[in-house]
Order: structure tokens, then sequence, then C-alpha cells
């Protein structure tokens, strides 16, 4: 019987692209599949005739030779005989290879083991082999510590204390008590992962009995109980780098949980959390501070005495100066964390009004109001100064 044309089997043009020829091909494999038509004697023989197509035009040589001679290039003696990878261009193509290769997979020999597998070996827990010679990696942890505004602007050390999984003295890391050892997992004879078919899916995933390590315990440690670890409490120095703010993160590594097996032991994070100051609010390297200042000093002018972070700061208040007036005290704020330099403090000045007066206090202002033309009469209770000071 003449074999059907593997252009006509694919149901593609000759002009077809590579990636046309793909996605013909995957939705004719997924069609016919056996697994698919159980109860279809034909769809064998149909799904093996369209592999063998595939495997032909997928290969820019044998493609060539097949658009020359015709199925007459992969008979006994043709230009093409020899060179199929599968036994001949009659050979048996695994379906599933070309969804290794559309979405980055390895080919058909992705499927063996080895470390090619595509994105269905990984989606269903496949590839990669054995995993008894491989240990598991230990967690990050995470620990908040709080500091002040002061100690963010100086930087600080401070020795922390938490709980963390580390190796056990008692087996080594090992899980097995001392003078025991391990056995080949009987569940996955070693290989660490168990497999499993739905139709013509496979899959596979971490032996249950031995947890992916491919070998069972003879006699588990007396202290971890098997797990290689036991949690215990870790005491650390820490140095705080001046300029850090709420949310910066310090790394140290291998601080975190132990590996498992001979895995690398996690790293710890520290999260800085600055409590807010009674006085200074802080906006990146810049500190701010609201001041009450005299009616008089704000008239007059004058020095006006500042706090900051490190002690004391004064600023020139001009004659004048209205309330809401904010000055600068240049590198008084908090220093960059990353490069050199220091921020500002920002100090805005707000009038104090005093809520009570003596009777020299009142007769100065009342002078200094005819002074200025306030034809107002404060003892008449409409004045302005009467409305401050009642």
């Amino acid at each position: 019987m003449a074999k059907e044309d593997y252009y006509k089997l694919l149901g593609v043009e000759r002009s077809a692209t590579a990636d046309e020829m793909k996605k013909a091909y995957r939705k004719m494999a997924v069609k016919w599949h056996p697994d698919k038509n159980p109860d279809d004697p034909k769809a064998e023989a149909k799904f093996k005739e369209i592999s063998e197509a595939y495997e032909v035009l997928k290969d820019p040589e044998k493609k060539a030779a097949y658009d020359r001679y015709g199925h007459a290039a992969f008979s006994q003696g043709g230009p093409g005989a020899g060179r199929s990878s599968a036994g001949g261009a009659g050979g048996f193509h695994d379906p599933f290879d070309i969804f290794r290769e559309v979405f980055g997979g390895g080919g058909a020999r992705a499927s063996s083991g080895g470390g090619g597998g595509g994105i269905f070996e990984d989606f269903f827990g496949g590839g990669g082999g054995s995993t008894a010679e491989s240990g598991l990696d230990g967690a990050d942890l995470r620990f908040d510590l709080e500091i002040t505004l002061e100690e963010a602007a100086a930087g600080v050390e401070r020795e922390i204390r938490y709980r963390r999984p580390v190796l056990c003295k008692n087996c080594s890391g090992e899980g097995a008590e001392p003078g025991s050892g391990r056995k080949t997992c009987p569940t996955c004879g070693g290989a660490g992962q168990v497999s499993s078919s739905r139709g013509f899916i496979s899959f596979r995933q971490v032996c249950p009995s031995c947890g992916g390590n491919g070998a069972v315990i003879e006699k588990p440690c007396t202290k971890c109980s098997g797990e290689g670890r036991v949690n215990e409490t870790s005491t650390l120095k820490v140095r705080i780098p001046a300029g850090v703010d709420t949310g910066s993160r310090l790394r140290s590594g291998s601080k975190g949980e132990a590996g498992i097996r001979g895995g690398r032991s996690g790293d710890l994070y520290i999260i800085v959390h600055v409590k807010e100051h009674d006085m200074f609010e802080r906006r990146n390297d810049s500190l701010y501070l609201d001041m009450k200042i005299p009616f008089t000093l704000a008239a007059l002018g004058g020095t006006l005495e500042v706090p900051t972070l490190t002690g004391k700061g004064s600023i020139k208040v001009p004659p004048g100066t209205q309330s809401g007036t904010t000055f600068r005290l240049k590198g008084k704020g908090m220093p960059h964390l990353r490069g050199s330099g220091t921020g500002d403090q920002m100090v805005k000045v707000a009038i104090d009004v005093p809520k009570k007066l003596k009777a020299e206090e009142r007769e100065a202002l009342e002078a200094f109001a005819k002074a200025c033309g306030d034809d107002t009469d404060s003892s008449s209770g409409g004045g302005f100064f009467k409305g401050i000071f009642k």
C-alpha cells in the first residue's frame, strides 16, 4: 500500500514554515494518539504515520531529500536512508518531543533523564533524574530590629538572639544514629522520584518514602529524629550603618536555617525599623523641626538656639519674621546611607502668643499698638490685642 504524502498527513502546504509544521504536528498527534482513541484500531497506525512524517519534515536534510525523491528517499539504498535517529523514517516518534521543542526543552532525548526536560517535565515534577546526591538548601530567615533615630544617625552595633535549625552535632547532619547508616530506598530504588501515568501523560513526583533523598535511614538519630537538624538559639552581633531608615535590609550570609544533607545554609535578613522621634520628623535624609518663637524675637530679630540630634545649633532670625517661615541648618540632618555627605535640618517657626499678660506687658503692647497706628482700643474689648490676650 502506497504511503500517504507527508505534507498531507500533517495538513500543511509544502511551503509551510518549521513553526507551522510544529503546530500542525502537535494538533494531529494529540488527535490520533492511541490513548485518546482506545476504540479505534486504526488510530495507532495513523499516529505512527503522523510521527514519521514530522520526523522527516522537521529535519532540513531529510526534508530536502523527501521533497526531491519522495518516499523513495528513505527506502533501502535511497539517498535519505540511515539518517533517521529513530530507526529510519518510519521509527516511532514521541509526540511530546514537539512540546519540548516549542517550549524550550531538549528534544526527543529529554524524556530519558539527564537535565534537558521541557515545560511538561518541569510542570509535572519530572526532569533532572535522580535527586539522591543533592541536598536541600536551608530557608532564609527574617529578624525585625528596632532602633532609635539617634542610633540610625550615628550607626550602632547590636547583639541579636534568634531561633534557627542548625546541624545536629550528634549525627553531623546525616540524620542517622552514629554507627548506623542509610540504605537504598525500596520504593524508588534510589532515584528519589516515582512515576505514574495518566493517559498519555507521564507524571513524576518526589518519592513519598524517602522525600527525594533516594535513601532511607536504618536507625534515626535520637537527637534530631532523623532530620539532621535541631533548633537552637543563635547569637549574632550586627553592625547597623549610619543613615539606615525603616525598611533597610541587612543580610548575614549563611546565618539562616542549616541545609539538609549538605545543602547550603540560608541567609539571615535583618529588617530595620526606626522609632518615631518625639521632636524630629524624618523625610529621607532631612530632619524637620517645628519651633515656637516669641513675638518679640520675630519682630526685632535675633539668634535662636535650636536642638539637633547631636547637640545644639543656632539660626539667625531676621526682624519681621513671619509665622510659618522655615530655616535651614545645613549638615544637621541624617547621613547619606550610600555615599558621603549629610542631609539638612529644617526649622519651621511659629509665633508664640502668650495666653496671659502682666500689667506692664499689656501697657507696653498697647503703647506698641498705638505707635503702629492701630486705632482700636484694647481696653474697650474690641481691639486686636484684646481678642488675642483675653
